[in-house]
């Protein structure tokens, strides 16, 4: 059965949480402070945390870089009071697969909870490397090489490149960006895609992804 980590320390939440994720079918287990959320993060028994980010002892967002710094990739959401675009981008660098605006319906979340978790289920015969002017990605080792020499991406620039890759040539709208990488829409004014591909240049070289203006941006073929 599917495992969650709920890390949230306001209890009332945290039932709430856990409640509705019961219901759904999913086993739960609470933890009420960073410290502990990272020390059962890392055990490898969970499928998936629900992150808080105000959490005592250590921040989510501490929490969030030690275990992706631990080599852990498994689907973490964070939930925050906080909503500004660059609380939102600070979380997503770290490594978060998705993030949540309190308060939230439960609705919200176990869609994004779903959503993730067929994100991480094995692809079949999903393609394992791809390469394009010099740019390569092996999707099952997540190694990224630029003109023979690895490079360190984080997940969200990883699926950006991975999506530029799998369409070379191609003009990428910024909608379609958001579908592949975050799988979900953002608010509109959100330049959240824009900051990214900004990431990636400065690690893949700002010729190989050109801006077509009024339409989106497409990889260079180079």
């Amino acid at each position: 059965m599917t495992s969650i980590l709920i890390a949230e320390d306001e209890e009332r939440i945290s039932r709430f949480i856990q409640k509705g994720l019961r219901a759904a079918g999913y086993t739960t287990t609470v933890v009420e402070d960073g410290p502990t959320a990272l020390d059962y993060a890392s055990t490898g028994e969970f499928d998936l945390v629900v992150l808080d980010v105000g959490l005592p002892g250590m921040d989510g967002f501490m929490v969030l870089s030690v275990l992706r710094s631990m080599g852990f990739t498994l689907p973490v959401i964070m939930c925050t009071a906080r909503d500004s675009v660059e609380d939102t981008v600070a979380g997503l660098e770290q490594g978060a697969d998705d993030y949540l605006a309190k308060p939230f319906r439960f609705q919200e979340l176990l869609a994004r909870v779903r959503a993730r978790l067929r994100d991480r289920a094995p692809a079949g015969a999903a393609q394992e490397e791809l390469s394009c002017g010099g740019l390569s990605l092996d999707v099952g080792t997540r190694c990224a090489v630029v003109e023979g020499r690895e490079i360190e991406l984080s997940a969200r620039e990883f699926a950006m490149a991975r999506a530029f890759l799998e369409s070379p040539g191609q003009v990428l709208t910024r909608e379609q960006l958001l579908n592949k990488v975050w799988g979900y829409d953002f608010d509109g004014s959100s330049n959240v895609v824009d900051v990214y591909v900004r990431y990636l240049r400065n690690k893949i070289g700002a010729e190989r992804i050109v801006t077509v203006r009024g339409a989106g941006y497409r990889l260079a073929r180079l």
